[in-house]
């Protein structure tokens, strides 16, 4: 299955099984990049938020216009926290940012329990390194892009430039069949 892709200088269509690494220097800059990527050719989307609240979430999709029917929100943050939590049909909690044995078992069910074109959106990789580690974050992501390929997927997985090392990104850029670099600017350079 091909996927449509709205990133300046990416390829117009990806094939199913495509992960792509997002990095970034602020975390401001990415929404636009995540919410055109959940946008276009897609029948349900996952996000896994370990960065914001499923809220939060809800309120930057209906900013940048994606149809939230579609979609379903993983929220990493909002148990720990202590926050109430909104029960609802697509929003789903785990106990915390560090249990990626859970969020990747929601990745997995989502894919079972959905059909058609599915998109997944992983934000951010960085907060998972901050709460578990970063050799747990990088299976975790392994688990998930393979999960993508296993389910004729697409997915984006968000990295911060200014936490990691070059060592850790290139570590990190080998998982994935595209790169989306974000610079300080708001330039955009691709590589698939």
């Amino acid at each position: 299955m091909e996927y449509a892709l709205a990133i300046d200088g990416a390829p117009e269509t990806i094939p199913g099984g495509t992960g792509i690494l997002l990095l970034h220097p602020s975390i401001g800059e990415t929404d636009r990049i995540d919410t055109d990527f959940l946008k276009v050719d897609t029948d349900a989307f996952l996000v896994v938020s370990t960065r914001t609240t499923a809220r939060e979430v809800e309120q930057k999709l209906d900013y940048y216009d994606v149809d939230e029917s579609k979609a379903t929100i993983l929220d990493t943050l909002s148990v720990e926290r202590g926050y109430s939590r909104r029960s609802a049909e697509n929003v789903h909690y785990v106990a915390a940012p560090e249990d990626l044995d859970g969020v990747v078992e929601r990745v997995e069910r989502f894919l079972a329990d959905t059909e058609g074109k599915r998109r997944v959106s992983v934000d951010s990789l960085t907060e998972m390194a901050y709460y578990a580690d970063e050799d747990e974050t990088y299976e975790a992501a392994a688990a998930m892009v393979d999960l993508l390929a296993d389910h004729d997927a697409v997915g984006v997985f968000h990295l911060s430039k200014e936490v990691h090392d070059e060592a850790t990104i290139d570590r990190f850029r080998g998982l994935f069949g595209g790169v989306v670099d974000l610079g300080e600017d708001g330039s955009v350079s691709v590589d698939f």
